[in-house]
């Protein structure tokens, strides 16, 4: 390419081009005088100025058309464009009047030759055209020639903006407010040097038709990023250095002055320059370094020995330092030392758009009291932590996405805090996020998924506040708490784990607080070993296991949760555990409510248990804990089942509209049952078989509107019941049978259908001081009206007579006959007393061979059942 011509030889330049234009206008016209004019085409005279003013709007349509072109093929004209413009041009001018040559060089020209002799010429002969007229500075702000000139100087295939002091962006032209957004973007990073290796050598040696580099008085060339920043210490070049593409191997950059360095090249400009060093830190900031900048390229630290001890790194910001480094990609092969290193008070950088990956090491090490601010990070692939805060260092890490590690993939230790913050944190080999001794970090609205492990381990006193989170689909619990760490878990959602939600054990504390808490494959919160959280207003459900399990004398006070819908029981106490729980709603259960098991205790109080397919509560193996103020409904086994030496103080408790009795106490379990109100059940209230003693006692304890017995005491039990009211029941008011004994004491039993107290054949009780008044005595008025019995009874209402057995009917120890159906329908049949006990009488439902005369339609029930229909007891396999 020829050198820039002075104004000299422009100008005379110009003035032989308006001479070759008057020739070509001069022999055009003499050419045309020859040839024979169609009639079609002879004009009449015309004047000079009309022939001017028409031959103008010739040379505009010209001009439209030919700009139009330019613009389309978005390149600068060529020279056989040029020459078939000035062809086209002649035509024209041959009707033109002779005028000046200077109105002729600025009037007819068409614009795609002024582009075409603009484009020789660079900015800021650019910007001084600009100056001659508006023509003039409309044709040289055309965005083509500048962009010419940007990539010319810059490489960058899309403009750099920067609209701020360390602040640099690309921003595709459509999408930039600015009309020429390359000249803009020229004007803003003008003053700068420019490492490019060779490039005089290119210059002077090119033969392509590439975009060529032309030398520029004003703008400075370095060799090495070393020299350029000396160069920007000694001159004024507004601190920016441009590194165009190349790999810069082994330069050792030390920074302690303000200084930006950003990589300049075409396309994904951070791969095109690469910086690198195999012996020192590649990048070093000290004090002083102030706000530097570093963008757009590549740092490696690639050392000779990766496992050679030393503390070396691609970047390492020291104390006092607040650089900015954005839009770069960071690796260190080294093993001992991670990639990025952040230490000392008063470091504080700002980390943008920057991808840590591949390295050997810890990606990045934040430490001694350091801050910062790293946002919109990607950090993977690193065979340590993605993240190492400690040390009470206190960086914002804010929409992060730490990934793929080889460990863990942010971990937090020796007192290390630090805010982090819409982070997408996944499938690393160990936890998501881990904090420990003494850590306390803030993670707020961060998604932490499928962890190899588990999403975020608590240990050794850590603590932290986490909230909002989305803790999902990892292979362990999606959060563990242990070894005396109190962290807050608050407002996440944690489901889909692998296993449990929650997992706090070996004294482990915290608050699980307000949290979501479905879907796992284990319990939703499991505790043990000594652990004491506290668990309040969380909903807890569809866990494919039980809600919260508290094992292995696990505590913790569980309150005013929402507990539904999980496959096993809502919440489970066993091995030595006592859990306080407190105003909580446990309901929809697939199995139990609450169940204690192997010397499970705690205290269960004022909450609603309700709707379950088993029983509300169980309770059993030695198991002894404090129910009271509770309301316990719906129960599709009944309310509270205790059994296999089952204890417990039952107090206060509300126990209603149970499909099945209310309490049972079976196989030598001793509960004490206090001041309770058990109604409206769709069988007995308490119903004590197999073994089952207890003492129900207390004036307020009242038992009423039970379908069957309000007590029914039976096979061998031993219960004693104190001063109770037992009342309005739709059957007897306590009923003993099979051998079994009782202490009656004081208690009022009134206003039942059958009866108040009845004692089956055989039973011997100690009875004293009971009222029982008011009664119905639906029995004796039945017998006296010579009605079958089972006209007063149904399928699960018994009422205790005389029954017989009839030999003429074959009947055996499982078919009953009343006393009336003896007398009427069995006349003259060898009958025999069996004893006096509960039944429904076999010959009123229809059952035997002959017709009973005193009852109404058959049922198809053959056998009599003499106690109510035995609960059913959960499974006490454990599950982890």
């Amino acid at each position: 390419m020829p050198p820039k011509p002075t104004r000299r030889q422009f100008a005379r330049k110009c003035k032989k081009t308006r001479q070759h234009i008057g020739e070509n206008s001069m022999s055009n016209n003499n050419d045309t005088e020859e040839k024979v004019t169609p009639a079609a085409e002879i004009r009449e005279p015309t004047s000079p100025t009309s022939e001017r003013a028409e031959c103008l709007t010739v040379r505009r349509s010209l001009r439209r058309k030919c700009r139009k072109d330019y613009s389309d093929t978005n390149q600068p004209p060529t020279k056989q464009s040029w020459g078939s413009s000035r062809k086209r041009l002649c035509k024209v001018e041959k009707h033109m009047p002779d005028e000046n040559s200077s109105e002729l060089l600025q009037a007819m020209l068409p614009d795609e030759v002024m582009l075409r002799i603009f484009s020789y010429l660079l900015e800021k002969d650019l910007c001084r055209v600009a100056q001659v007229c508006k023509r003039f500075n409309a044709l040289s702000n055309d965005p083509v020639l500048w962009k010419y000139l940007y990539q010319e100087l810059f490489e960058y295939t899309i403009p750099m903006m920067n609209p701020e002091p360390n602040t640099f962006h690309q921003v595709a032209p459509e999408d930039c407010d600015s009309i020429n957004p390359w000249k803009e973007s020229f004007s803003q990073l003008y003053k700068g040097v420019h490492v490019r290796p060779g490039c005089m050598e290119n210059y002077s040696n090119s033969t392509t038709d590439a975009i060529k580099l032309r030398p520029r008085d004003n703008i400075q060339y370095y060799e090495t990023i070393v020299d350029a920043l000396g160069g920007v210490v000694e001159g004024d070049h507004n601190g920016i250095i441009f590194v165009h593409p190349g790999i810069y191997s082994d330069e050792w950059i030390f920074i302690d002055f303000p200084v930006t360095i950003l990589g300049a090249g075409p396309d994904k400009v951070s791969s095109k320059v690469v910086i690198e060093n195999t012996c020192e830190t590649t990048i070093v900031f000290t004090e002083g370094c102030a706000d530097s900048f570093i963008g757009y390229m590549t740092i490696w630290f690639l050392p000779e020995d990766p496992n050679a001890p030393h503390h070396r790194y691609c970047i390492e910001i020291g104390s006092n330092c607040t650089p900015t480094i954005d839009h770069c990609m960071i690796r260190s092969t080294s093993t001992v030392g991670s990639a990025v290193s952040c230490a000392g008070e008063g470091a504080n950088p700002t980390f943008s758009h920057v991808t840590i990956s591949d390295s050997e090491n810890v990606g990045l090490y934040i430490a001694d009291h350091a801050e910062g601010l790293f946002q919109d990070c990607e950090i993977h692939n690193n065979a340590l932590a993605g993240i190492w805060v400690k040390n009470y260092a206190k960086p914002i890490i804010r929409r992060c996405h730490i990934h793929d590690g080889r460990d863990v993939g942010v971990f937090t230790f020796d007192n290390g805090y630090g805010y982090f913050e819409k982070c997408d944190i996944h499938h690393n080999r160990i936890a998501g996020f881990e904090v420990k001794a003494g850590a306390n970090p803030t993670v707020v609205r961060c998604s932490i998924h499928h962890g190899q492990t588990g999403g975020i381990y608590i240990h050794a006193r850590g603590r932290g506040q986490f909230l909002e989170n989305k803790i999902h689909s990892n292979q362990f619990a999606g959060l563990w708490v242990t070894s005396n760490s109190d962290p807050t878990i608050r407002c996440n959602e944690i489901y889909n784990g692998h296993q449990g939600g929650v997992y706090i054990f070996t004294d482990g504390k915290g608050l699980i607080e307000k949290n979501n808490i479905y879907g796992n494959a284990l319990a939703g919160i499991q505790i043990r070993s000594n652990s004491s959280p506290i668990v309040r207003h969380n909903k807890i459900h569809d866990g494919q296991h039980g809600g919260i399990y508290v094992h292995e004398k696990g505590q913790g006070i569980i309150e005013e949760n929402e507990i539904y819908s999980n496959t096993l029981a809502g919440v489970w106490v066993t091995t030595g555990s006592s859990p306080t729980l407190r105003r909580n709603r446990i309901h929809s259960g697939r199995q139990v409510g609450v169940y204690f098991y192997d010397n499970g205790n705690g205290v269960l109080e004022e909450n609603d248990i309700y709707n379950h397919m088993y029983s509300g509560v169980q309770i059993r193996t030695g198991s002894n804990p404090v129910i009271k103020m509770n309301k316990i409904w719906g129960g599709q086994n009944g309310g509270i089942l205790v059994y296999n030496s089952g204890l417990g103080l039952i107090e206060r408790n509300e126990i209603f509209d149970n499909a099945m009795a209310g309490v049972w106490i079976k196989t030598d379990s001793n509960p004490l049952m206090r001041g309770n109100k058990i109604h409206d059940g769709r069988d007995g209230g308490i119903c004590i078989f197999n073994g089952g003693k207890g003492i129900l006692e207390n004036p307020k304890f009242e038992i009423f509107r039970n379908a069957q017995a309000g007590v029914l005491v039976s096979t061998n039990s031993h219960p004693q019941l104190r001063r109770n009211r037992i009342y309005d029941g739709f059957a007897a008011g306590i009923e003993i049978t099979n051998g079994a004994t009782a202490v009656l004491e004081r208690n009022q039993v009134f206003n039942n259908k059958f009866g108040g107290i009845f004692l089956a054949t055989g039973v011997s009780c100690i009875l004293t001081e009971n009222r029982v008044f008011g009664n119905k005595n639906a029995i004796e008025k039945a017998v006296k009206r010579g009605h079958c019995l089972y006209k007063i009874s149904s399928y699960t209402s018994y009422p205790m007579h005389h029954f017989y057995r009839c030999y003429t009917c074959n009947t055996t120890d499982k078919n009953a006959i009343c006393v009336n159906c003896v007398r009427k329908c069995h006349q003259g049949h060898v009958t025999e007393f069996t004893r006096h006990d509960r039944f429904f009488c076999d010959c009123g439902a229809g059952t035997l061979s002959n017709t009973c005369c005193l009852a109404g339609e058959p049922t198809h029930d053959t056998d009599t059942l003499y106690d109510s229909a035995p609960p059913i007891e959960s499974s006490t396999t454990r599950h982890g």
